[in-house]
């Protein structure tokens, strides 16, 4: 018996052994040396892309069934023919020769102006003076159109706060004989404040910014402003909250944005949207008489978007119809009115997905083409183009692979061109019918010399999110030497969203910004889209309204771990974590709220107190500010600066002096309260620069790399490396 347990005795020390040189060890340089580092940034050069031959097709239509496009392969630039009616390619001239690309219809038949500039190219809009005034292109002859415009109170003003500039916000009606407009309501508003770093006296930047939680923020007063005469005709409405259904501004893109013109310029449409942005209101105006008809209301009890980075609403003036988008269902739809009486005609898409943007309205044929996503198997981010009818009928998939699509119509509308790609998988690209019928193959992306120069894949990932049940998804990038024998930290790479989410694009792309470089130093590199990100249901994107604190967080640990449970070699005991904007908020939230599991935090112009950010994004994704009878606010739980005391690991806090977007106070109140509670941390101004850093963002990027390499690895960096160099 003794000698029997004396053998398992032994058996065991065998077995503890073996275990112990099968185990994984922890990758821990000691040291790097500027080949290491340089050795990374190969995978960030930008001429990477210039190794992926035939990689799209920028289809230029000469007429409505023949293009042209050019594209690069191993033996240098080729062009050519393709004639969709034939189904034929043939070799073509060079592209100097081409003829000049056909214009398509203009979609939705909206008058956008690019700038300020009139749809027939004859007249520019502008301000002077708080004043609009209009230029004649050919003889250089200015005309003042309004006349009481003052400091705070001026003509299609480009301020909501964190954006302004110079230009006007104004939408011109198609015929170019007027233009919809608004007086910018500033006055009583709070100011704010910069300063800048120089010898001397500093320059004081000073303008209107409100914020949440302000009694007075912009108000937009609107009119619609006649060429002939001039006249200004003032709407018959009380001023609307400047606010946006889609974005954190009243302008889309330069110009109004959520009006549109009748064909006829004798109708105008635009959203009314609360403050809150829970209720939004359809009114059509009569440019002449200044009168205004509400058409509908809709209310939502978190926040109302009316599309996916564009707006889905649009009036159809000949036919007397509206089409509308709505999430009523939990899913984005959209729902055909009728304009005169307001009421729903037919739900024309349903189902569990969602259109993501509605391209265009055929009024004749009466049908519909969208991007949507959610509804084909695979990754739910994927976009996909549809078609539809009025009445909800011939739903039909446009481009069925499963991928992230782009498409390109042809003038007419009766063919598109489809290039499609995964962030592993080259593009393709081949010519349809207007009814999804492949009708010639055109490229297939060749990435051989950029396999060869090193390019290594991400990894997409499927996880579970905090309640075990949502699908989340995300991509990893991994070192292309990895040893399955070792342990390595992993590193997230954060934008919580509510706007949008860290990955980005679906897309094919041979550079990933730096994450594949930063892999390349020894790390597990991943973004995952965590709930409260968009594109998705309504009940996914608002799943931390009114708690912005949250910042998917939840998320992020959870799929961390089971990463780290799926793969070995994922160190979860060596997190990092690392955003800018909305992701340096997310970050130093990250270190601070769960110190037992990130270890080192690099946060860069984090919107870190909401209170101090503009009013719009707050109001809309936390709600109005409350305070409580005990001095606690509604506000409080998305407060880094409350949470300070809670900081073990290693934080590096960045900012600009001069940023116009998050003003630096964002940062000094974490800083003022660290110190408070006397924490360690690192701390860099960029003096004069504004959100993005500009010529510094090298500098940030290499500081960025030094601090993870330090604390995560615990190795020693090389001195003042320089990309570029």
């Amino acid at each position: 018996m003794k000698a029997f347990t004396r053998f398992t005795g032994f058996l065991a020390v065998l077995l503890f052994a073996a275990n112990c040189l099968n185990a994984q060890v922890p990758y821990a340089p000691k040291v790097f040396t500027d080949k290491d580092y340089k050795n990374a940034e190969k995978y960030m050069d930008r001429k990477w892309s210039s190794l992926v031959y035939g990689a799209g097709v920028q289809a230029n239509w000469t007429d409505n069934d023949q293009f042209t496009y050019r594209t690069t392969n191993a033996a240098g630039p080729v062009t050519y023919l393709v004639n969709a009616k034939k189904k034929s390619k043939t070799l073509s001239a060079a592209a100097e020769t081409q003829p000049a690309p056909t214009a398509g219809p203009r979609v939705m038949n909206r008058s956008r102006s690019m700038g300020s500039v009139s749809p027939d190219g004859k007249k520019e809009a502008f301000i002077k003076n708080y004043n609009l005034w209009v230029k004649d292109v050919e003889t250089k002859v200015e005309t003042q159109l309004t006349k009481d415009g003052i400091e705070d109170f001026g003509y299609a003003t480009d301020n909501a706060g964190w954006t302004k500039s110079d230009r006007p916000i104004l939408l011109w009606s198609p015929d170019s004989k007027k233009i919809a407009t608004f007086q910018h309501d500033g006055r009583g508003v709070g100011m704010m404040y910069m300063v800048s770093t120089n010898v001397g006296h500093p320059k004081l930047e000073a303008w209107k910014y409100p914020l949440p939680g302000d009694s007075v923020i912009f108000r937009v007063e609107r009119v619609v402003i006649h060429l002939d005469g001039p006249k200004v005709v003032r709407l018959k409405m009380g001023p609307d909250q400047h606010r946006g259904s889609v974005t954190d501004h009243i302008a889309d893109g330069g110009v109004l944005g959520d009006a549109e013109w009748s064909e006829d310029a004798s109708k105008l449409a635009f959203l009314s949207v609360s403050r809150d942005h829970k209720d939004v209101t359809l009114r059509v105006a009569n440019p002449v008489t200044g009168d205004v008809r509400t058409v509908l209301n809709e209310s939502e009890k978190t926040f109302f978007e009316s599309g996916y980075n564009k707006i889905n609403w649009h009036m159809l003036a000949k036919s007397n119809e509206a089409i509308w988008f709505s999430q009523r269902s939990n899913w984005g739809h959209l729902y055909l009115y009728d304009l005169g009486t307001g009421k729903l005609k037919n739900q024309i898409t349903t189902g569990d997905w969602r259109v993501l943007q509605l391209l265009r309205v055929d009024q004749t044929a009466r049908k519909l083409l969208f991007t949507g996503s959610c509804r084909e198997p695979g990754d739910p981010y994927f976009t996909y183009y549809y078609s539809v009818n009025f009445d909800g009928t011939d739903l039909r998939l446009l481009t069925p692979d499963s991928a992230n699509h782009s498409v390109s119509f042809s003038p007419g509308y009766d063919y598109l061109v489809d290039t499609y790609s995964t962030p592993v998988t080259p593009p393709v690209s081949v010519l349809r019918d207007i009814k999804g019928k492949k009708l010639l193959d055109l490229e297939k992306a060749d990435i051989s010399a950029l396999i060869a120069a090193g390019w290594k894949a991400p990894i997409p990932v499927k996880m579970k999110a905090r309640d075990g049940v949502t699908d989340i998804y995300g991509i990893m990038y991994t070192p292309s030497n990895l040893d399955q024998n070792k342990k390595y930290p992993i590193i997230n790479s954060i934008y919580p969203g509510p706007q949008s989410g860290s990955v980005g694009s679906r897309s094919f792309s041979a550079v990933h910004g730096d994450m594949q470089a930063m892999a390349e130093l020894g790390f597990v590199v991943v973004a995952i889209d965590a709930m409260g990100t968009p594109g998705r249901s309504k009940s996914f994107h608002e799943a931390y309204y009114g708690n912005m604190g949250d910042n998917g967080l939840p998320d992020q640990i959870a799929g961390m771990k089971q990463l780290a449970e799926r793969y070995k070699w994922i160190d979860i005991d060596r997190v990092g974590i690392f955003g800018h904007s909305g992701g340096g908020f997310a970050s130093t939230d990250a270190i601070l709220r769960y110190p037992d599991f990130f270890k080192v935090a690099v946060s860069g112009s984090g919107n870190h107190e909401n209170r101090n950010y503009e009013d719009d994004w707050g109001e809309k994704w936390q709600g109005m500010l409350t305070k409580n009878a005990d001095g606690t606010t509604s506000y409080d739980n998305q407060a880094n600066q409350l949470l300070a005391k809670n900081l073990k690991g290693k934080l590096m806090i960045t900012h600009g002096t001069m940023d116009g977007n998050v003003p630096l106070s964002n940062t000094m109140l974490v800083v003022q309260a660290l110190i408070a509670a006397n924490k360690d941390f690192d701390l860099i101004l960029f003096p004069n620069a504004g959100h993005g850093y500009g010529s510094a963002s090298s500098y940030m990027m290499r500081k960025r790399w030094d601090y993870f390499v330090k604390n995560l690895l615990g190795a020693e960096t090389p001195k003042e490396f320089e990309f570029g160099k």
